[in-house]
């Protein structure tokens, strides 16, 4: 475990303004982000430069009044006019800050914040066909491998019914399951027959 914390560590020092996901799930993003794609996430950060950088809008939604001051500035520093950075206060306006989306409008949706079971279920209607919906510290709520102490083991079941409720809504997405030992990232692809 010890020796997954340094790699880790390794890799945010050699790419500070990569979002906090898994090596993997970044590289692959890196290559399917395109400069005409939405995207809306829940919890600002590194992420939210980095895809603002990417893509034609972002909407980033943030529970947390230093993080939305932080990410402020940071946006200003850059002068990036394509993100909407929204403080919500509460559960909500948090989880519904994507209900003014129309279904099937957004290219990707990144899963960063609080309530992440809920605004997975939010989120699966809101991806377009052939988007993505990217769930971070997915090894926290699914049964996975991943030697982090907070993981949920294999034997163990998944964390709540909601989650249950989500994993049959996308069972027929493709999922590419990224991991680094420490933190697992899972990236579902919603097929046009969703």
């Amino acid at each position: 475990y010890l020796l997954y914390r340094l790699r880790r560590h390794l890799y945010e020092l050699t790419h500070a303004d990569y979002p906090w996901l898994t090596p993997h799930a970044n590289n692959i993003l890196s290559r399917w982000l395109r400069k005409d794609h939405v995207g809306f996430e829940w919890g600002a950060g590194r992420s939210t430069l980095w895809f603002a950088k990417r893509c034609k809008f972002l909407t980033s939604v943030e529970h947390d009044l230093f993080w939305y001051y932080r990410i402020s500035r940071s946006i200003r520093a850059h002068k990036l006019d394509n993100i909407k950075l929204i403080l919500a206060k509460d559960k909500e306006s948090y989880v519904g800050a994507i209900d003014n989306f129309e279904d099937n409008s957004i290219d990707f949706i990144l899963i960063d914040g609080k309530y992440r079971n809920e605004c997975a279920l939010k989120a699966v209607r809101k991806v377009k066909a052939g988007g993505l919906l990217i769930i971070d510290d997915a090894n926290r709520y699914f049964p996975s491998p991943s030697k982090n102490p907070r993981s949920r083991s294999l034997h163990k079941k998944i964390e709540t019914s909601i989650w249950s409720d989500f994993l049959k809504l996308v069972e027929k997405w493709y999922c590419i399951w990224t991991s680094d030992m420490i933190t697992d990232t899972a990236i579902y692809v919603k097929t046009k027959s969703n």
